[in-house]
């Protein structure tokens, strides 16, 4: 195996205190890097997981393992598959108890794709539970009125921004589906943290502290966060009894209790009303959300499938373009070391990210070319671009074979990275895989029935048309904003070996993509993978991760002609491998863990 040691600052220690946040939580586009914090009250089996993802190790286990971005939820899935749950059951206690503790980055008030691997049928599902725009919005909803795009946060902040939510319906939908628990009980957790208190993590008490000034905007989420006037602050005791309460009405009544009544009418009260940015959600909105099953996209990659979320998510067409157009190198032989390496992963994602920009969009609204996105003798031709020694100089959109007009223009969508991802397999051999938002970090920093609201419209593009052609991810009524979130299970003869996903904005894409090439082609352990230093290039400049080894490639990749940045890459991979026991890893950038029995 080539190993690539990872440097102190990623295997850091459970003592040191988390220092930072994810990309723009607040009002940069990348944040400092993450350590774990040293949470109190939990179980040895997940001091233990803390302690081997210090160490750099995965964690094994024999009969089911869950990842996810907060020992808390973590433990709450664990207790869900330790009674026999599925791996459906376990992501609902998961994602309940995620909205309490990580409000920043998922929850009820957001929407989520999901990747399904049922262990009887050999299938795989997927689920689009993304937000929708409202019935009532226009073209020109984030222009100004000279028609030009408004600054980004004067957009996302307030209720102009917020979509349907959708990932209440998509938890009760995989329940209905393959859960196998009583529903209700499901929230347990997530209940009884909420009405009798949980530790602020430092990674939260940090995200507060720096987003004051957008936090304190609207009365009820400044009372929640800065009680009294003051943040909260990491070890402090919070409550949130309305969050219980939400959770109560979901758990007795299902999410007809969240989509109508009081429940719905405080959601679209606090959009309309959210004082100088009000927002077009209706009650209508509401009642009339589904979650919808989308066909997977897969793209074979060294003898194994990798398949994920088709559109409107752009996650599964553009990993699965990056490792198709890489089919053909010897990346292992290469090494993850090699400049030459580097090379070919970045201008593959070029290339990929050129495509994104002009042809994906929700695919109910506009025609895509999704198997000519992924079609081997397109990714052939693509990949041939690759044969040089240097930096492809520039990049353009190809012509992927498809039977409509191909009167595109690129799209400028800002996308920013509050996200989070849970990975999960059960004692029967079913595997999930989860990414989860309200996008911006505390999303538009509404709070309604105690979560916050998304603001998911702002992946939209601003702009409706370029030079007179269209944009495809322009706003419309009912309309899914294209989304980065690359949910993926890694399948070999039919079976899943790897399940795997990561919070990051568009370099998901990215940290997906290199999480796979570092399993497959070099041989490390999920652990390994999952922590392996970011080396990413989406639209020409190659940021790589600062203070890790990426940094030694900064000269040789300036050599072969890229424009280079050092900066903080917070991703929040959790993935876990499958052979004959199960391995997790989880990233240490953030506070998550792998747990398993």
């Amino acid at each position: 195996m080539k190993t690539w040691i990872i440097p102190p600052i990623l295997a850091c220690c459970l003592a040191l205190p988390a220092i930072a946040q994810e990309a723009a939580d607040t009002v940069a586009p990348e944040g400092e890097t993450a350590a774990p914090a040293a949470f109190e009250g939990l179980s040895d089996a997940t001091r233990n997981a803390l302690e081997a993802k210090a160490a750099g190790v995965p964690v094994e286990a024999e009969n089911w393992m869950v990842a996810a971005a907060n020992p808390l939820a973590v433990e709450a899935g664990a207790r869900v598959l330790r009674e026999g749950g599925s791996a459906a059951d376990a992501m609902v206690a998961v994602q309940a108890v995620l909205g309490l503790v990580e409000p920043q980055s998922s929850g009820l008030g957001g929407g989520a794709f999901l990747v399904w691997y049922d262990a009887a049928t050999g299938e795989v599902t997927t689920l689009d539970g993304r937000e929708t725009a409202p019935l009532d919005v226009t073209p020109t909803l984030f222009q100004d009125e000279n028609g030009e795009p408004l600054p980004f946060f004067d957009a996302v902040v307030g209720g102009l921004s917020v979509g349907t939510p959708g990932t209440p319906k998509l938890m009760e939908e995989a329940h209905r589906r393959w859960g196998r628990a009583n529903w209700g009980g499901l929230f347990d957790d997530a209940i009884a943290l909420a009405e009798d208190g949980f530790a602020v993590s430092p990674r939260l008490a940090t995200m507060v502290a720096r987003g004051e000034e957008r936090l304190t905007r609207f009365p009820a989420t400044a009372e929640y966060f800065f009680p009294g006037g003051t943040a909260i602050a990491a070890g402090d005791t919070l409550t949130n009894a309305a969050y219980a309460e939400t959770l109560r009405a979901i758990a007795e009544r299902g999410t007809s209790a969240f989509y109508t009544g009081r429940i719905a009418e405080e959601i679209v009260a606090a959009v309309r009303g959210a004082e100088g940015n009000p927002g077009r959600l209706s009650t209508l909105d509401l009642a009339l959300y589904r979650v919808v099953e989308r066909a997977p996209v897969c793209v074979e990659y060294r003898a194994h499938d990798v398949c994920g979320m088709g559109p409107p998510s752009s996650g599964a067409l553009t990993v699965g373009q990056i490792l198709g157009m890489l089919g053909s190198y010897d990346l292992a032989e290469l090494g993850p070391q090699s400049a030459e390496a580097w090379r070919l992963i970045g201008d593959a994602s070029r290339l990929a990210f050129a495509d994104r920009g002009r042809y994906m969009a929700d695919s109910d609204f506009v025609p895509m070319p999704t198997e000519g996105l992924v079609a081997p003798e397109y990714l052939a031709e693509r990949a041939a671009l690759l044969a040089g020694d240097d930096a492809l100089p520039e990049v353009a959109p190809g012509n992927p074979e498809w039977d409509h007009a191909q009167l595109w223009a690129d799209d400028v969508s800002i996308e920013f990275p509050s996200t989070s991802h849970i990975s999960i397999v059960d004692s029967e051999g079913n595997a999930l895989s989860m990414t989860t938002t309200i996008e911006n970090g505390f999303g538009s920093r509404l709070m309604a029935a105690g979560f916050l609201l998304n603001n998911e419209l702002t992946d939209f593009s601003f702009r409706t048309h370029a030079d007179g052609v269209p944009i495809a991810n322009r706003i419309e009524p009912g309309k899914r904003p294209r989304s980065s979130m690359s949910p993926t299970i890694v399948l070999r003869d039919g079976a899943p070996v790897l399940v795997v996903g990561s919070p990051g904005g568009s370099r998901i894409i990215g940290y997906v993509a290199k999480t796979i090439i570092g399993h497959l082609d070099w041989e490390m352990s999920v652990q390994e993978a999952v922590s392996m230093p970011h080396l990413v290039n989406r639209f020409g400049t190659y940021d790589l991760e600062d203070g890790t080894g990426a940094t030694d490639l900064a000269e040789p990749l300036t050599a072969l002609g890229y424009e280079v940045n050092l900066r903080d890459l917070t991703s929040g991979l959790h993935a876990i491998s499958i052979g004959e026991t199960l391995l997790g890893g989880a990233d240490p950038r953030r506070e998550g863990i792998a747990l398993g029995e």
